[in-house]
């Protein structure tokens, strides 16, 4: 655009240029505010023409390019009001079509503040639309992505543009909120983007045949532009905008796929499911998708022997082309009757088993289950009694991560005499057939509201916001609650106020990976209610029924009983609370301290566990030093267990060698595995960043901590020993395999290992290679030819007297009784001759071989922030 015909119309007006320099110096003083307003508008007055005016303004000064406001973006927004009080200034015609050229060369400079009053002053959407188009397009072709979608959504130009061209780039950028905004407001581009995003999901779609085009792209961040990203991005469109997820089929494959894997971790990995809630849920998640059905087929397969997943391959009717050939010769050997017959029925609970466990102590005809308005009657008449005490769960169908927020299924209201359980949904549909669809969310605001009536939960909020979720007219519940008692607080003053109980949670006897998996028996630890009502009530409740189908009709007597249970404890704790609150490190006040709203934090509840848990240091963190203070009484590394994320290995390998017990995901594991191994181990996920955020969700409060990703690892360890105030010895450096994480030695003195040093070079056929031989089928051994170690976290466990003979006639490397072979062979030649040097420490779980050296010390300066006083003892250097 000539800017010289333009400026022709100022020439019997004041010369913009100098309007600009007389307000320059206003602006810098903020005292003159109000004279800088003043003196704009007389400039406005002043020119000849104004519109042409601002541009000339903005185009001789850079100021308002940058972020925030600026001395253009002021003149620009008094010019927009000016214009209301002068309408005839406002332009036409081919003039106007003069200015909109001239403005758009400024728009894409533009910082997003100054973009309405520009669009606005010049009439923009009046414009011709397939310039403003041709225009967006010249942006997105000079690699303006950003610019160029920012003002198609301020032109409203969406509708005309191709969305896939519009937001690949921006989704490579990582500008996912400007996607959303994009199509925002156009529900079929809202259809068309989510229908793509689940185009590129499709298993045998190649993502680098999009990436590929936009390899130049400058903050282009590749690492975001995967199915995993994709598909959260999906599913919080989906979630958003309120569309059927029908539309989305891969995603929700994806999705249905990663839960079935989760059911057959907690089924035949974790064993903490049983099989009537597991058969549900596999067959609602699979039903007759053929792909899912496939995938079923392999799991079977590879979890179960031959007899059992032919077996249930019938019962799910699997096709006979997805089983294996020793799976479908398995089938036919079937006979007619038994392919009927239910697969092998679940273990029942014995009597042993209840024992461990808290005991409903009502007999079976005070739980009363109510499905219709006239049963619930007489419950509301006993319920809504001044000075009543109520125990209030409610449980509702595990979502495994999929669209929408948990609808309750089922409500508990516990008395001293009698249990509840009302079938909401049933009673919801009852009440709006008979068109009075108010009348049950009367009763519990009622409830709720009512401060003479002392109501009892456990994580109050997080179950009124699914009541919420469940029934539009209990939204206002948790600001109208009065008189409630949310035993969750009373969960953080006990740890917080007791020593005894926070060194009982942080000793809790957990089982390695490798116990759990193989020993059915083996209990998990307690975390949340379940742990409260151990510490309280002596015992644990059995949550085996807490991941049921609660919507599943009629329901199994176990989830009737389990129900039951979970509210009716609620009452035993807080009696017991009341009588002796001194006992349990509480204040004597504890009625009057806790009877009011419900808590301002709602707790992550059964979306996949229930429970919550203490953080090994009795505190609650959320990842922000500024929330949470440190325990005052130390803990050592002992005590302190942690799973790091797949992008904080250097973090744990550093808290390893300080004798924190570590777990460390790989980098091919999913962020969720991490909260998986915490529920299960009663470990703090340490993580960094987005993934926090999701894992926070996941676990209880205070089980998940965020690092600063921007700090080295020895920063990062520093950090985490310091928020949970762990305290280092001398003797806990190197009391951890850094390999395998491992706290049990065999001590070897040097002569010892140079004889199995020699041994092993000197054996015909020797194949080892210094791996651990940790095999089904152990090593051939006798009892001359291994080495016994003693059960011991100290690297101080001693030699088996008798000594390893025959090895070169045998061919084999010195093993443990165990199994574990021991890696003499990375032992380097010259280490063995070293004087100074009188043992060797070999990891009885891997192998590995370790003995002492300058390490050591290095460790030791660079903690000693952290380190408790003591003796300085010998240890071991890292091979």
């Amino acid at each position: 655009m000539n800017q010289e015909g333009d400026s022709s119309d100022q020439s019997t007006g004041q010369d913009p240029l100098l309007l600009l320099k007389t307000l320059q110096p206003l602006w810098t003083k903020k005292e003159m505010k109000k004279q800088l307003k003043e003196e704009i508008r007389r400039g406005f007055e002043g020119l000849e023409d104004p519109l042409a005016g601002l541009l000339d303004v903005l185009e001789s000064s850079s100021d308002w390019k940058g972020k925030g406001h600026s001395l253009g973006y002021c003149i620009a927004t008094e010019l927009q009001l000016w214009i209301k009080e002068h309408p005839a200034v406002q332009q036409s015609g081919i003039k106007l079509k003069k200015l909109q050229a001239r403005v758009l060369g400024i728009l894409s400079q533009c910082p997003a503040n100054l973009l309405d009053p520009l669009i606005s002053i010049y009439q923009l959407h009046t414009a011709d639309r397939n310039y403003l188009l041709g225009h967006v397009s010249h942006l997105y072709h000079k690699g303006d992505y950003k610019e160029a979608a920012i003002l198609s959504i301020k032109l409203k130009l969406q509708p005309d543009q191709d969305v896939e061209k519009m937001c690949t780039p921006l989704l490579l950028q990582d500008k996912t909120n400007l996607v959303e905004d994009y199509v925002g407001e156009h529900p079929e581009l809202q259809s068309k983007l989510l229908q793509i995003l689940d185009t590129w999901c499709e298993p045998g779609f190649n993502i680098r045949d999009i990436t590929r085009q936009y390899q130049g792209l400058s903050r282009y961040k590749p690492e975001k532009f995967n199915r995993r990203t994709l598909s959260k991005l999906v599913f919080r469109l989906l979630d958003r905008f309120n569309i059927d997820p029908a539309l989305c089929p891969n995603v929700i494959n994806q999705r249905h796929l990663r839960t079935l894997n989760y059911l057959f971790y907690k089924r035949f990995v974790e064993k903490t499911m049983t099989e009537e809630n597991w058969t549900d849920h596999v067959q609602s998640t699979v039903g007759e998708n053929r792909w899912l059905q496939g995938h079923l087929a392999q799991l079977l397969m590879s979890h179960c022997d031959l007899n059992t997943a032919a077996r249930w391959a019938q019962r799910w009717a699997l096709p006979k082309e997805m089983l294996s050939y020793g799976v479908a010769g398995e089938l036919q050997k079937l006979q007619i009757q038994e392919r009927v017959e239910e697969a092998p029925k679940a273990e029942s609970y014995g009597e042993s088993k209840k024992n461990n466990y808290y005991q409903l102590p009502l007999p079976r005809a005070s739980i009363h289950f109510l499905q219709t308005w006239e049963e619930t009657l007489q419950c509301w008449e006993k319920v809504l009694q001044p000075g009543q005490v109520v125990g209030i769960d409610m449980e509702w169908k595990p979502s495994f991560g999929m669209v929408g927020k948990p609808r309750v299924s089922l409500l508990q209201l516990a008395l001293k005499d009698e249990v509840f359980l009302l079938d909401l949904p049933r009673l919801l549909e009852q009440a709006e057939t008979e068109g009075q669809k108010e009348k049950l969310p009367h009763f519990i605001k009622m409830l709720y509201s009512d401060a003479a009536i002392t109501k009892l939960g456990y994580g109050m909020l997080g179950d009124l916001n699914s009541l919420a979720a469940t029934c539009s007219a209990l939204k206002d519940t948790e600001e109208q609650a009065q008189g409630v008692v949310d035993l969750l607080r009373v969960d953080k003053q006990l740890q917080k106020s007791s020593i005894d109980w926070k060194k009982g949670v942080q000793k809790v006897n957990v089982p390695s990976p490798e116990q759990s998996y193989e020993n059915r028996g083996f209990k998990q630890p307690e975390k949340g209610l379940s742990l409260l009502v151990q510490h309280v009530l002596g015992k644990p409740l059995d949550k085996t029924e807490q991941l049921s189908n609660w919507e599943k009709r009629p329901l199994r007597e176990e989830q009737i009983l389990y129900a039951a249970t979970d509210a009716y404890c609620l009452l035993e704790i807080y009696e017991r609370l009341c009588k002796d609150p001194t006992s349990f490190g509480l204040s004597s006040d504890l009625t009057e301290s806790l009877v009011g709203k419900p808590g301002t934090k709602p707790r992550a509840k059964k979306q996949l566990n229930k429970q919550e848990g203490p953080s090994p240091s009795g505190q609650q963190c959320k990842g922000s030093q500024k929330e949470t203070s440190c325990p005052s009484t130390p803990i050592s590394p002992k005590e302190f267990s942690v799973v790091c994320d797949n992008m904080l290995q250097g973090l744990g390998r550093y808290l390893r060698c300080l004798g924190v017990d570590v777990r460390m995901l790989e980098n091919e594991d999913d962020h969720r595995k991490a909260a998986e191994i915490a529920r299960q181990e009663g470990r703090v996920i340490l993580t960094s960043g987005l993934p926090y955020q999701t894992l926070q969700s996941q676990v209880a409060e205070g089980m998940c901590f965020s690092v600063n990703c921007s700090e080295k690892a020895k920063e990062q360890a520093l950090q985490v020993l310091k928020h949970f105030n762990v305290q280092v010895s001398l003797a806990d450096i190197f009391s951890r395999c850094q390999v395998c994480n491992c706290d049990k030695y065999l001590k070897v003195s040097r002569e010892r290992m140079r004889q199995l040093v020699e041994g092993s070079r000197q054996a015909p056929g020797d194949g080892s290679t210094g791996r651990p031989a940790r095999s089904k089928e152990k090593p051939r051994q006798s009892s001359d030819a291994a080495v016994t170690a003693c059960d011991t976290a100290q690297p101080s466990d001693t030699l088996h007297r008798e000594r390893l003979e025959g090895l070169e006639q045998r061919g084999a490397s010195p093993v443990l009784v165990g199994g574990t072979v021991l890696q003499v062979s990375a032992i380097p030649p010259g280490v063995l001759d070293k004087a100074d040097l009188t043992d060797f420490y070999c990891c009885t779980h891997c192998g590995k071989v370790f003995w002492e050296g300058s390490h050591f010390g290095r460790v030791v300066s660079q903690f000693q922030d952290v380190l408790a006083a003591g003796d300085k003892q010998s240890i071991y250097k890292l091979s």
